[in-house]
């Protein structure tokens, strides 16, 4: 028998027999609302609660490590699954978890309870919302079995609670895990030549700072060596964007045909600035070149092309663009 269910079990026995009220309250959604979600939802006082039982029960049986605290048979069993806690053998202290389909898939598991004793493939078990109102024990067959969580192999380091909203734990969904580790609490009984004094720990606190704060700075500086020097060109896109919720008025004179006229005078423009910096290009390129003017090797070739397009050598200072 499993360890961990068999005290699981000592406080489900005391259970049997009771029954939902007439609205679907319930004592075990009551409290799983008030200690275990973390918005105290409402809700939960009078939603399903076969899984709900079963946090109950594993709280007052001191437990809720092992056992886990959910509302949602489905993330119960894939939290046991996670744990490597999750399997197909029936066992007594086990939680056995079911899919009415029979689809044997774990995200479509319906109901949970905790198996009281095995007879070949017929399981006794223990069931809250059994029947869909009552704790009561139930004998069923293994074909609607999706699988087994067994609370004995959950290492307790490995399940650690830390209430919903408590710092500095993550958000965790209402009916999700409520048993995956966040911190866990050390005592400091080091023996004290594993102690290092006071003066050293301070010492390497500033040189860890002092090298931080040079490396942080080559970066910076490396960082600003690529920065660009001067701002990128913008183009503004026409459109529709930040539109007056009133009508600008024309002034006298002007109609709407007037500013369409102007607005296609525009394209004309990428035209222009194309020759503008074509004219630029060209008189970089001569500038860059005027120091060749009087070189012999520049002026052989020069000469060679002259003759075998018949036209006049290129006089630099006179060459197009050239200043």
């Amino acid at each position: 028998m499993d360890p961990i269910g068999k005290k699981l079990l000592d406080v489900a026995q005391k259970q049997l027999g009771y029954t939902e009220h007439g609205s679907g309250y319930t004592k075990f959604g009551d409290w799983y609302a008030q200690h275990i979600d973390g918005d105290h939802d409402s809700y939960f006082k009078t939603a399903p609660w076969c899984d709900m039982f079963l946090a109950w029960a594993a709280d007052k049986a001191g437990v809720a490590e092992q056992a886990g605290q959910f509302a949602s048979t489905i993330d119960h069993a894939k939290w046991f699954k996670d744990h490597d806690a999750w399997g197909h053998s029936p066992e007594p202290g086990a939680l056995v978890f079911y899919d009415w389909s029979g689809s044997g898939d774990i995200d479509q598991i319906d109901h949970v309870g905790i198996v009281e004793k095995v007879d070949g493939h017929t399981l006794h078990t223990i069931e809250g919302n059994a029947d869909g109102y009552k704790l009561m024990r139930k004998t069923r067959g293994m074909d609607d079995v999706v699988g087994f969580g067994y609370p004995g192999k959950i290492h307790v380091t490995e399940a650690k609670y830390t209430p919903k909203h408590a710092a500095p734990a993550t958000t965790v969904d209402k009916v999700g895990d409520r048993g995956t580790a966040t911190h866990t609490h050390e005592e400091q009984h080091s023996s004290p030549e594993q102690q290092l004094p006071t003066q050293d720990v301070v010492l390497g606190g500033i040189l860890a700072f002092v090298l931080c704060g040079t490396v942080a700075l080559a970066a910076g500086r490396v960082a600003a060596a690529k920065a660009p020097t001067a701002p990128p060109i913008r183009v503004r896109k026409r459109g529709k964007h930040h539109r007056p919720s009133t009508p600008v008025a024309l002034p006298a004179g002007v109609t709407t045909a007037d500013l369409d006229a102007a607005d296609a005078g525009t394209t004309v423009m990428p035209a222009l600035s194309l020759a503008a910096a074509h004219e630029a290009e060209d008189r970089e390129f001569w500038g860059r070149i005027a120091h060749l003017e009087e070189d012999k090797e520049l002026a052989f070739w020069n000469s060679v092309h002259a003759e075998a397009t018949g036209s006049e050598p290129i006089e630099y200072a006179t060459a197009p663009g050239f200043r």
